[in-house]
């Protein structure tokens, strides 16, 4: 991510620690949550490709997702990463 958008990591780790919070209070279960993420990425790429954008651009509109997704998964496994290490993990394909 570039340095230059602080606010949106405060904004993507914002929204993952309430993520957390809605499985925690048991609005929804950590695989339905999944789920919902998942098929906000499906759409997403689907529009991107109807719309012909690049494929550095699907990249950039699934980040916040794989974001999301990935936080949750560590936070399911007792992790706790840090934003770079995310940002990292997603960057090599996890």
């Amino acid at each position: 991510m570039n340095t230059a958008n602080p606010q949106l990591e405060g904004l993507y780790l914002a929204l993952s620690a309430l993520c957390d919070l809605l499985v925690d209070k048991g609005v929804v279960d950590r695989e339905e949550l999944h789920d919902a993420l998942q098929k906000a990425e499906r759409t997403a790429v689907a529009e991107s490709h109807v719309d012909g954008d690049t494929e550095s651009r699907r990249k950039a509109i699934a980040f916040p997702i794989h974001f999301l997704l990935l936080a949750s998964k560590c936070t399911a496994r007792g992790e706790v990463p840090s934003f770079h290490e995310l940002t990292r993990q997603i960057g090599r394909g996890g």
